[in-house]
Protein backbone atom coordinates (compact mmCIF):
# COMPACT_ATOMS: atom_id res chain seq x y z
CA UNK A 1 0.00 0.00 0.00
CA UNK A 2 1.09 3.54 -1.05
CA UNK A 3 1.20 5.44 2.30
CA UNK A 4 -0.30 9.01 -0.13
CA UNK A 5 -3.22 6.80 0.23
CA UNK A 6 -4.06 8.55 3.74
CA UNK A 7 -4.16 12.15 2.00
CA UNK A 8 -6.55 10.92 -0.73
CA UNK A 9 -8.67 9.40 2.12
CA UNK A 10 -8.71 12.23 3.94
CA UNK A 11 -9.44 14.62 1.22
CA UNK A 12 -12.06 12.79 -0.33
CA UNK A 13 -14.02 12.31 3.56
CA UNK A 14 -13.31 15.89 4.66
CA UNK A 15 -12.33 18.20 2.13
CA UNK A 16 -13.03 21.36 3.38
CA UNK A 17 -11.37 20.71 6.84
CA UNK A 18 -8.14 22.87 7.05
CA UNK A 19 -5.39 21.13 6.23
CA UNK A 20 -2.28 23.24 6.03
CA UNK A 21 -1.65 26.79 7.42
CA UNK A 22 1.86 29.57 7.70
CA UNK A 23 1.84 30.41 10.96
CA UNK A 24 -1.86 32.60 10.63
CA UNK A 25 -2.22 32.02 7.01
CA UNK A 26 -4.45 29.19 5.89
CA UNK A 27 -2.33 27.78 3.07
CA UNK A 28 -4.57 24.38 2.00
CA UNK A 29 -7.85 22.75 3.06
CA UNK A 30 -7.64 18.71 2.04
CA UNK A 31 -9.05 18.81 -1.20
CA UNK A 32 -6.95 21.79 -2.54
CA UNK A 33 -3.88 20.13 -0.80
CA UNK A 34 -4.84 16.99 -2.31
CA UNK A 35 -5.21 18.66 -5.59
CA UNK A 36 -1.55 20.48 -5.40
CA UNK A 37 0.30 16.91 -4.18
CA UNK A 38 -1.31 15.19 -7.10
CA UNK A 39 0.34 18.24 -9.48
CA UNK A 40 3.90 18.25 -8.38
CA UNK A 41 3.74 14.69 -8.60
CA UNK A 42 2.88 15.19 -12.06
CA UNK A 43 5.79 17.59 -12.41
CA UNK A 44 8.11 15.35 -10.75
CA UNK A 45 7.72 11.73 -12.76
CA UNK A 46 8.11 14.49 -15.66
CA UNK A 47 11.64 15.59 -14.37
CA UNK A 48 14.12 14.07 -17.10
CA UNK A 49 15.52 10.72 -15.62
CA UNK A 50 12.52 10.21 -12.80
CA UNK A 51 11.87 6.64 -12.89
CA UNK A 52 9.54 4.98 -9.96
CA UNK A 53 11.25 4.55 -6.51
CA UNK A 54 13.91 7.03 -7.21
CA UNK A 55 14.74 9.24 -4.35
CA UNK A 56 14.40 12.98 -4.09
CA UNK A 57 16.23 14.50 -1.29
CA UNK A 58 14.89 17.58 1.28
CA UNK A 59 17.28 19.94 1.91
CA UNK A 60 14.85 22.18 3.65
CA UNK A 61 13.67 24.23 6.84
CA UNK A 62 10.46 23.43 7.83
CA UNK A 63 7.99 25.31 5.13
CA UNK A 64 4.85 24.31 3.67
CA UNK A 65 6.67 23.35 0.42
CA UNK A 66 8.15 20.58 2.82
CA UNK A 67 4.83 18.57 3.31
CA UNK A 68 3.59 19.10 -0.22
CA UNK A 69 6.57 17.34 -1.50
CA UNK A 70 6.65 14.80 1.19
CA UNK A 71 3.17 13.98 0.02
CA UNK A 72 4.03 14.53 -3.67
CA UNK A 73 6.66 12.32 -3.67
CA UNK A 74 4.92 9.23 -2.19
CA UNK A 75 2.03 9.67 -4.51
CA UNK A 76 4.36 9.79 -7.50
CA UNK A 77 5.99 6.44 -6.44
CA UNK A 78 9.20 7.93 -5.00
CA UNK A 79 11.09 8.19 -2.21
CA UNK A 80 11.54 10.92 0.18
CA UNK A 81 15.56 11.56 1.42
CA UNK A 82 15.54 13.88 4.79
CA UNK A 83 18.13 16.14 5.40
CA UNK A 84 18.67 18.13 8.72
CA UNK A 85 18.62 21.88 7.52
CA UNK A 86 21.51 22.55 9.87
CA UNK A 87 24.19 20.33 7.98
CA UNK A 88 27.39 21.17 6.21
CA UNK A 89 27.07 21.51 2.73
CA UNK A 90 29.74 18.52 2.46
CA UNK A 91 27.46 16.41 4.45
CA UNK A 92 24.40 16.90 2.26
CA UNK A 93 27.01 16.47 -0.33
CA UNK A 94 28.19 13.22 1.05
CA UNK A 95 24.07 11.78 1.54
CA UNK A 96 23.24 12.67 -2.45
CA UNK A 97 25.83 11.48 -3.45
CA UNK A 98 25.30 7.80 -1.10
CA UNK A 99 21.76 7.48 -2.20
CA UNK A 100 21.90 8.26 -5.87
CA UNK A 101 19.51 11.40 -5.70
CA UNK A 102 18.95 13.44 -8.85
CA UNK A 103 16.91 16.02 -7.39
CA UNK A 104 17.45 17.91 -3.98
CA UNK A 105 14.53 20.66 -3.41
CA UNK A 106 15.75 23.21 -0.92
CA UNK A 107 14.69 26.42 0.72
CA UNK A 108 16.82 29.59 -0.63
CA UNK A 109 18.57 30.08 2.44
CA UNK A 110 20.59 26.74 1.21
CA UNK A 111 20.33 26.23 -2.43
CA UNK A 112 23.32 28.69 -3.27
CA UNK A 113 26.04 26.93 -1.22
CA UNK A 114 24.62 23.23 -1.91
CA UNK A 115 25.39 24.45 -5.48
CA UNK A 116 28.64 25.25 -4.91
CA UNK A 117 29.29 22.22 -3.15
CA UNK A 118 27.71 20.06 -5.66
CA UNK A 119 29.82 21.18 -8.40
CA UNK A 120 32.34 18.75 -7.27
CA UNK A 121 31.25 15.24 -5.35
CA UNK A 122 27.49 14.72 -6.29
CA UNK A 123 27.59 17.00 -9.75
CA UNK A 124 24.59 14.63 -11.05
CA UNK A 125 22.48 15.85 -8.41
CA UNK A 126 20.59 19.34 -9.85
CA UNK A 127 19.31 21.77 -6.93
CA UNK A 128 15.30 23.26 -7.23
CA UNK A 129 14.39 26.61 -5.45
CA UNK A 130 11.75 25.36 -3.39
CA UNK A 131 9.86 28.61 -2.96
CA UNK A 132 11.92 29.74 -7.02
CA UNK A 133 9.70 29.50 -10.61
CA UNK A 134 10.65 26.26 -10.98
CA UNK A 135 9.18 24.83 -8.18
CA UNK A 136 6.05 26.74 -9.01
CA UNK A 137 5.88 25.43 -12.77
CA UNK A 138 6.08 21.59 -11.53
CA UNK A 139 3.13 22.37 -9.38
CA UNK A 140 1.56 23.66 -12.23
CA UNK A 141 1.77 20.60 -14.07
CA UNK A 142 -0.89 18.01 -14.72
CA UNK A 143 -2.20 15.99 -11.90
CA UNK A 144 -1.36 11.83 -12.01
CA UNK A 145 -3.06 9.53 -10.78
CA UNK A 146 -1.50 7.77 -7.45
CA UNK A 147 1.29 5.57 -8.30
CA UNK A 148 0.89 1.87 -7.10
CA UNK A 149 3.69 0.61 -4.85
CA UNK A 150 4.54 -2.75 -3.58
CA UNK A 151 4.33 -2.64 0.49
CA UNK A 152 8.07 -3.13 1.12
CA UNK A 153 9.17 -0.42 -1.36
CA UNK A 154 11.88 2.41 0.45
CA UNK A 155 9.31 5.37 1.78
CA UNK A 156 11.68 7.45 3.65
CA UNK A 157 15.84 6.97 3.50
CA UNK A 158 17.08 8.48 7.18
CA UNK A 159 20.61 9.23 7.52
CA UNK A 160 21.70 8.59 10.79
CA UNK A 161 25.02 10.45 12.52
CA UNK A 162 27.53 7.63 11.68
CA UNK A 163 29.54 6.15 14.15
CA UNK A 164 32.60 5.86 11.46
CA UNK A 165 32.61 8.84 10.68
CA UNK A 166 29.85 8.42 7.63
CA UNK A 167 26.20 8.52 7.89
CA UNK A 168 24.03 5.75 7.14
CA UNK A 169 20.55 5.59 5.23
CA UNK A 170 18.41 3.62 7.27
CA UNK A 171 15.63 2.27 4.39
CA UNK A 172 12.33 2.67 5.94
CA UNK A 173 9.52 0.93 3.74
CA UNK A 174 5.71 2.08 3.35
CA UNK A 175 4.92 -0.91 5.35
CA UNK A 176 7.18 0.70 8.07
CA UNK A 177 5.25 3.88 7.79
CA UNK A 178 1.72 2.33 8.07
CA UNK A 179 2.76 0.05 10.81
CA UNK A 180 4.27 3.58 12.66
CA UNK A 181 0.98 5.42 11.68
CA UNK A 182 -1.33 2.55 13.16
CA UNK A 183 0.71 2.28 16.57
CA UNK A 184 0.26 5.86 16.81
CA UNK A 185 -3.50 5.38 17.58
CA UNK A 186 -2.68 2.35 20.11
CA UNK A 187 -0.15 3.93 22.03
CA UNK A 188 -0.72 7.83 21.64
CA UNK A 189 -4.34 9.32 20.79
CA UNK A 190 -7.16 9.51 18.46
CA UNK A 191 -7.01 11.99 15.85
CA UNK A 192 -9.78 14.14 14.17
CA UNK A 193 -10.75 17.45 12.32
CA UNK A 194 -10.85 19.41 15.21
CA UNK A 195 -6.93 18.51 15.74
CA UNK A 196 -3.76 19.96 14.85
CA UNK A 197 -0.40 19.57 14.96
CA UNK A 198 2.34 22.18 14.98
CA UNK A 199 5.53 21.73 13.87
CA UNK A 200 8.21 23.42 15.43
CA UNK A 201 10.93 20.76 15.44
CA UNK A 202 12.17 19.58 12.46
CA UNK A 203 10.21 17.93 9.76
CA UNK A 204 13.24 16.24 8.19
CA UNK A 205 12.96 14.12 11.59
CA UNK A 206 10.28 12.97 14.14
CA UNK A 207 7.80 15.73 14.00
CA UNK A 208 7.34 14.76 9.84
CA UNK A 209 6.86 11.12 10.40
CA UNK A 210 4.51 12.67 13.48
CA UNK A 211 2.17 14.38 10.55
CA UNK A 212 1.30 10.52 8.84
CA UNK A 213 -0.92 10.01 11.21
CA UNK A 214 -2.77 13.69 11.87
CA UNK A 215 -3.07 14.09 8.42
CA UNK A 216 -4.68 10.30 7.89
CA UNK A 217 -7.27 11.67 10.50
CA UNK A 218 -7.55 15.16 8.55
CA UNK A 219 -6.12 16.87 11.88
CA UNK A 220 -4.57 20.44 10.47
CA UNK A 221 -0.61 20.61 10.18
CA UNK A 222 0.60 24.31 11.32
CA UNK A 223 4.27 25.26 10.31
CA UNK A 224 5.06 28.20 12.44
CA UNK A 225 6.22 31.54 10.87
CA UNK A 226 9.21 31.19 12.03
CA UNK A 227 10.17 28.06 10.85
CA UNK A 228 11.31 26.67 14.08
CA UNK A 229 11.21 26.59 17.40
CA UNK A 230 10.39 30.36 19.72
CA UNK A 231 8.54 30.19 22.71
CA UNK A 232 6.60 33.50 22.61
CA UNK A 233 5.16 32.69 18.89
CA UNK A 234 4.27 28.81 19.86
CA UNK A 235 2.35 30.67 22.43
CA UNK A 236 0.81 33.22 20.56
CA UNK A 237 -0.23 29.96 18.23
CA UNK A 238 -2.01 27.93 21.31
CA UNK A 239 -4.36 31.54 21.16
CA UNK A 240 -5.40 30.81 17.74
CA UNK A 241 -5.41 26.92 17.57
CA UNK A 242 -6.71 24.30 19.90
CA UNK A 243 -6.19 20.79 20.83
CA UNK A 244 -2.51 21.05 19.35
CA UNK A 245 0.02 18.40 19.58
CA UNK A 246 3.57 19.35 18.99
CA UNK A 247 6.97 17.60 19.02
CA UNK A 248 10.02 18.78 20.91
CA UNK A 249 13.47 17.68 22.64
CA UNK A 250 13.92 17.64 26.49
CA UNK A 251 15.86 20.80 25.95
CA UNK A 252 12.94 22.45 24.28
CA UNK A 253 10.70 21.30 27.04
CA UNK A 254 12.63 22.64 29.57
CA UNK A 255 12.83 26.07 27.37
CA UNK A 256 8.96 26.22 27.46
CA UNK A 257 8.80 25.57 31.36
CA UNK A 258 11.11 28.63 31.87
CA UNK A 259 9.82 31.00 29.55
CA UNK A 260 8.40 34.20 31.16
CA UNK A 261 5.30 34.38 28.99
CA UNK A 262 4.21 30.77 30.00
CA UNK A 263 2.09 31.95 32.88
CA UNK A 264 -0.22 33.60 30.54
CA UNK A 265 -0.09 30.93 27.85
CA UNK A 266 -2.99 28.70 27.15
CA UNK A 267 -2.22 25.30 27.96
CA UNK A 268 -5.73 24.28 27.58
CA UNK A 269 -4.69 24.09 23.96
CA UNK A 270 -2.69 21.86 24.44
CA UNK A 271 -4.03 18.02 23.89
CA UNK A 272 -0.46 16.27 23.96
CA UNK A 273 3.53 17.09 23.61
CA UNK A 274 5.93 14.59 22.71
CA UNK A 275 9.37 14.54 23.93
CA UNK A 276 12.29 12.70 22.90
CA UNK A 277 15.81 12.22 21.09
CA UNK A 278 17.33 12.72 24.35
CA UNK A 279 17.61 11.84 28.30
CA UNK A 280 14.83 14.09 30.39
CA UNK A 281 16.10 14.39 34.03
CA UNK A 282 13.60 13.53 36.52
CA UNK A 283 13.60 17.24 38.09
CA UNK A 284 13.02 19.08 34.58
CA UNK A 285 10.14 16.29 34.39
CA UNK A 286 8.82 17.21 37.09
CA UNK A 287 9.08 20.85 36.44
CA UNK A 288 7.39 20.18 33.47
CA UNK A 289 4.61 18.28 34.63
CA UNK A 290 3.75 21.15 36.87
CA UNK A 291 3.54 23.27 34.37
CA UNK A 292 1.50 21.39 31.49
CA UNK A 293 -0.29 18.34 33.61
CA UNK A 294 -0.82 15.43 31.91
CA UNK A 295 -0.20 16.37 28.77
CA UNK A 296 3.12 15.00 28.08
CA UNK A 297 3.88 12.02 26.20
CA UNK A 298 7.29 9.97 25.34
CA UNK A 299 8.79 8.03 23.07
CA UNK A 300 11.84 6.37 22.69
CA UNK A 301 13.36 5.14 19.17
CA UNK A 302 16.02 5.41 16.50
CA UNK A 303 15.78 6.35 13.30
CA UNK A 304 15.98 2.54 12.25
CA UNK A 305 12.90 2.06 13.67
CA UNK A 306 11.29 5.82 14.33
CA UNK A 307 9.59 6.49 17.43
CA UNK A 308 8.59 3.39 18.22
CA UNK A 309 10.79 1.11 20.69
CA UNK A 310 9.06 1.84 23.72
CA UNK A 311 6.71 4.60 25.37
CA UNK A 312 5.33 6.77 28.31
CA UNK A 313 1.79 6.95 28.26
CA UNK A 314 0.60 10.55 29.46
CA UNK A 315 -1.45 8.57 32.25
CA UNK A 316 1.71 6.96 32.99
CA UNK A 317 3.23 10.73 33.33
CA UNK A 318 0.56 11.14 36.95
CA UNK A 319 0.54 8.02 38.40
CA UNK A 320 2.45 9.82 41.19
CA UNK A 321 0.21 7.07 44.00
CA UNK A 322 2.70 4.31 42.10
CA UNK A 323 5.71 3.37 45.08
CA UNK A 324 8.07 3.58 42.29
CA UNK A 325 6.44 7.06 40.21
CA UNK A 326 10.09 8.43 40.43
CA UNK A 327 11.71 5.57 39.04
CA UNK A 328 9.41 5.19 36.16
CA UNK A 329 9.58 9.09 35.58
CA UNK A 330 13.58 8.10 34.87
CA UNK A 331 12.62 5.30 32.56
CA UNK A 332 11.51 5.43 28.48
CA UNK A 333 8.44 3.71 29.53
CA UNK A 334 7.67 0.21 28.31
CA UNK A 335 7.68 -1.99 24.63
CA UNK A 336 5.12 -0.05 22.04
CA UNK A 337 2.22 -1.84 20.85
CA UNK A 338 3.53 -5.17 18.75
CA UNK A 339 6.87 -4.10 19.66
CA UNK A 340 9.11 -6.65 21.10
CA UNK A 341 11.92 -5.55 23.13
CA UNK A 342 14.74 -7.83 25.11
CA UNK A 343 18.16 -6.88 26.97
CA UNK A 344 21.10 -9.09 25.94
CA UNK A 345 24.36 -9.70 27.13
CA UNK A 346 27.24 -9.83 24.46
CA UNK A 347 26.70 -13.90 23.93
CA UNK A 348 23.10 -12.43 22.72
CA UNK A 349 21.03 -14.24 25.74
CA UNK A 350 18.78 -12.11 28.06
CA UNK A 351 20.04 -10.54 30.98
CA UNK A 352 17.66 -10.91 33.93
CA UNK A 353 15.31 -8.03 35.60
CA UNK A 354 17.36 -5.10 36.51
CA UNK A 355 20.48 -5.91 35.19
CA UNK A 356 22.36 -4.12 32.25
CA UNK A 357 21.90 -5.19 28.68
CA UNK A 358 22.27 -3.92 25.13
CA UNK A 359 18.47 -3.06 23.87
CA UNK A 360 17.24 -5.14 20.73
CA UNK A 361 13.78 -5.04 19.41
CA UNK A 362 11.38 -7.07 16.63
CA UNK A 363 8.45 -5.14 14.70
CA UNK A 364 7.83 -4.22 11.16
CA UNK A 365 8.50 -0.70 11.96
CA UNK A 366 11.96 -1.71 11.92
CA UNK A 367 13.94 -0.49 9.06
CA UNK A 368 14.49 -3.02 6.11
CA UNK A 369 18.51 -2.15 6.23
CA UNK A 370 21.04 0.59 5.51
CA UNK A 371 21.07 1.89 2.04
CA UNK A 372 23.72 0.15 0.18
CA UNK A 373 25.47 -1.07 3.05
CA UNK A 374 24.97 -4.69 3.39
CA UNK A 375 27.95 -4.79 6.12
CA UNK A 376 26.42 -2.19 8.57
CA UNK A 377 23.14 -3.92 7.84
CA UNK A 378 24.29 -7.47 8.52
CA UNK A 379 25.60 -5.99 11.92
CA UNK A 380 22.58 -3.77 13.00
CA UNK A 381 19.78 -6.49 11.57
CA UNK A 382 20.37 -10.06 13.08
CA UNK A 383 17.47 -12.62 12.72
CA UNK A 384 14.97 -10.03 12.49
CA UNK A 385 16.39 -8.33 15.60
CA UNK A 386 17.75 -4.59 15.43
CA UNK A 387 20.73 -4.20 17.78
CA UNK A 388 20.42 -0.84 19.19
CA UNK A 389 23.86 -0.52 20.60
CA UNK A 390 21.99 1.18 23.47
CA UNK A 391 22.30 -0.22 27.04
CA UNK A 392 19.44 -0.30 29.49
CA UNK A 393 17.77 -2.36 32.53
CA UNK A 394 13.97 -3.45 33.13
CA UNK A 395 12.14 -3.42 36.16
CA UNK A 396 9.68 -6.07 37.20
CA UNK A 397 7.10 -4.25 35.28
CA UNK A 398 8.64 -3.77 32.36
CA UNK A 399 9.42 -0.19 32.45
CA UNK A 400 13.34 0.36 30.77
CA UNK A 401 15.29 3.01 31.85
CA UNK A 402 18.63 4.28 29.75
CA UNK A 403 21.70 3.29 31.51
CA UNK A 404 24.45 4.27 28.81
CA UNK A 405 24.76 4.45 24.73
CA UNK A 406 27.36 1.81 23.65
CA UNK A 407 27.96 3.87 20.68
CA UNK A 408 29.10 7.24 22.61
CA UNK A 409 26.70 9.27 20.81
CA UNK A 410 26.41 12.82 22.28
CA UNK A 411 23.07 14.82 22.29
CA UNK A 412 23.25 18.37 22.02
CA UNK A 413 19.37 20.10 21.60
CA UNK A 414 17.71 16.86 20.68
CA UNK A 415 20.46 16.42 17.83
CA UNK A 416 22.76 13.41 17.42
CA UNK A 417 26.47 13.73 17.20
CA UNK A 418 28.75 11.14 17.20
CA UNK A 419 32.10 11.63 18.54
CA UNK A 420 33.93 9.61 15.65
CA UNK A 421 32.62 12.32 12.65
CA UNK A 422 34.23 15.19 14.71
CA UNK A 423 37.25 13.19 15.30
CA UNK A 424 37.73 12.48 11.39
CA UNK A 425 37.58 15.92 10.71
CA UNK A 426 40.28 17.23 13.63
CA UNK A 427 42.65 14.60 12.86
CA UNK A 428 42.80 16.13 9.59
CA UNK A 429 44.66 18.86 11.02
CA UNK A 430 48.68 18.68 10.58
CA UNK A 431 49.55 19.06 13.95
CA UNK A 432 47.33 17.04 15.21
CA UNK A 433 48.32 13.03 17.02
CA UNK A 434 45.02 11.44 18.38
CA UNK A 435 42.03 13.53 19.59
CA UNK A 436 39.22 12.18 21.39
CA UNK A 437 35.64 13.77 21.65
CA UNK A 438 32.94 13.55 24.67
CA UNK A 439 29.59 14.98 25.49
CA UNK A 440 29.76 17.58 28.77
CA UNK A 441 26.71 17.84 30.42
CA UNK A 442 25.14 21.24 29.45
CA UNK A 443 21.93 23.18 31.31
CA UNK A 444 20.45 24.26 28.20
CA UNK A 445 21.30 21.82 25.63
CA UNK A 446 21.74 18.54 27.90
CA UNK A 447 24.98 18.37 26.27
CA UNK A 448 28.14 19.69 24.53
CA UNK A 449 30.68 18.71 22.31
CA UNK A 450 34.57 18.31 24.44
CA UNK A 451 37.95 17.57 22.52
CA UNK A 452 40.81 16.10 23.86
CA UNK A 453 43.63 16.66 21.16
CA UNK A 454 47.60 15.74 21.42
CA UNK A 455 49.47 17.58 18.91
CA UNK A 456 52.12 16.00 17.41
CA UNK A 457 55.75 16.06 19.36
CA UNK A 458 57.45 19.47 18.98
CA UNK A 459 53.91 21.40 17.14
CA UNK A 460 51.50 23.53 18.42
CA UNK A 461 47.77 23.40 17.87
CA UNK A 462 45.70 26.40 17.78
CA UNK A 463 42.81 26.41 18.78
CA UNK A 464 41.27 28.63 16.12
CA UNK A 465 42.13 26.67 13.00
CA UNK A 466 40.58 23.24 14.65
CA UNK A 467 37.30 25.63 14.88
CA UNK A 468 38.00 26.30 11.40
CA UNK A 469 38.62 22.78 10.57
CA UNK A 470 35.67 21.87 11.99
CA UNK A 471 32.97 24.72 10.68
CA UNK A 472 34.26 23.71 7.09
CA UNK A 473 33.29 20.32 6.98
CA UNK A 474 30.64 19.51 9.51
CA UNK A 475 27.73 21.16 10.94
CA UNK A 476 28.33 24.18 13.46
CA UNK A 477 26.42 21.95 15.88
CA UNK A 478 28.69 19.71 15.74
CA UNK A 479 31.94 22.22 16.53
CA UNK A 480 33.51 21.56 20.23
CA UNK A 481 32.61 24.06 22.62
CA UNK A 482 36.41 23.33 24.15
CA UNK A 483 39.53 22.04 23.35
CA UNK A 484 41.70 19.84 26.18
CA UNK A 485 45.50 19.70 25.13
CA UNK A 486 46.97 16.49 26.40
CA UNK A 487 50.15 14.94 26.26
CA UNK A 488 48.84 11.63 25.76
CA UNK A 489 45.02 9.69 25.78
CA UNK A 490 44.27 7.41 28.23
CA UNK A 491 44.36 3.60 27.33
CA UNK A 492 43.91 0.40 28.40
CA UNK A 493 45.54 -2.54 27.49
CA UNK A 494 44.31 -3.14 24.11
CA UNK A 495 44.45 0.54 23.08
CA UNK A 496 40.99 1.93 23.70
CA UNK A 497 40.71 5.13 24.17
CA UNK A 498 39.47 5.19 28.07
CA UNK A 499 36.30 8.07 27.50
CA UNK A 500 34.84 6.93 31.20
CA UNK A 501 38.12 8.62 32.36
CA UNK A 502 38.49 11.13 30.05
CA UNK A 503 35.13 12.43 31.26
CA UNK A 504 36.28 12.61 34.88
CA UNK A 505 38.86 15.19 33.65
CA UNK A 506 36.49 17.46 31.61
CA UNK A 507 36.76 21.47 32.58
CA UNK A 508 34.32 23.01 34.36
CA UNK A 509 31.60 24.79 32.43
Amino acid sequence: MNIATFLHATARCFPNAPALSFGDELIHRYAGLQERVARLAGGLRALPGVKPGDRIALAMKNSPQYIELMWAGWHAGLCIVPMNAKLHPKEFAFILENCGVGYCFATPDLTGALADELRGAAAGTRIIDSEGPEYRALAASAPIAQQPVLPDEPAWLFYTSGTTGRPKGATLTHRSLLAMTLRYYADVDSVGTGDCMIHCAPLSHASGLYSLPHIAKGSQQIIPASQGFDPPELFSLLERYSSATFFTAPTMVTRLVNDPGVGRARIDSIKTMFYGGAPMYVENLKSALATFGPRLWQGYGQGETPNTITCMSKAMHVDDGHPRFEQRLASVGVARSGVEVRLVGEDGRDVPVGEIGEIICRSDVTMAGYWNNPQATANALRDGWLWTGDMGAFDEDGFLTLKDRSKDVIISGGSNIYPREVEEVLLQHAGVLEVSVVGRHHHDWGEEVIAFVVPKPGQAVNDHELDQLCLDNIARFKRPKQYVHIDELPKNSYGKVLKTELRTRLPRD
